[in-house]
């Protein structure tokens, strides 16, 4: 029920066993700490099983983020919407092997289109900490404009980055 996509460098797909431990090394590094981490091996197993799930319940998630020669997993990307969210989402978090080379960027936009043209949607946001810097480049790179503050009761201060809408895009 996980639809797969592809960019020029990139497959986005379900998230696989042969994922985990990339996912695992991301989520227990420094590099997941706008995300509330680092994680446990456990912990990442059960976020990992969440991604799969929210697809599921909502119609909609994040894939895993694929080099489209190797299969490399070089990230998470998608849409997002847990329950203690204002309102769905574009989300992305790179792995190590995918940083610096605009994968974020790529994966986002197909998310972006994905949820547009597929889905209907007419608006999205990314919710972003303040202090992550490369996010709010890659938001403002994607054409977001910072909206408010949002209060998240566990990561604390977030940024609403609105996406321009649909018809913006044309």
């Amino acid at each position: 029920m996980i639809p797969v996509l592809h960019t020029e460098r990139l497959t986005l797909r379900a998230p696989t066993w042969d994922d985990f431990d990339a996912y695992a090394a991301f989520r227990g590094s420094d590099r997941a700490k706008f995300l509330g981490g680092p994680f446990t091996r456990a912990q990442a197993f059960e976020q990992l099983c969440a991604i799969i799930g929210h697809w599921r319940l909502r119609g909609y998630g994040r894939w895993i983020v694929a080099d489209r020669e190797t299969d490399e997993p070089l990230g998470i990307v998608g849409l997002l919407y847990p329950e203690d969210w204002p309102e769905p989402e574009i989300a992305w978090s790179v792995f190590e092997a995918g940083e610096g080379r605009g994968i974020a960027h790529e994966a986002a936009l197909a998310a972006r289109d994905y949820a547009y043209n597929t889905l209907g949607w007419t608006t999205a946001i990314s919710l972003i900490d303040p202090a992550n810097t490369r996010s709010v480049a890659l938001g403002e790179r994607m054409g977001c404009k910072f909206e408010k503050t949002f209060q998240h009761e566990t990561l604390g201060t977030m940024h609403i980055w609105r996406h321009p809408a649909p018809e913006d895009l044309r």
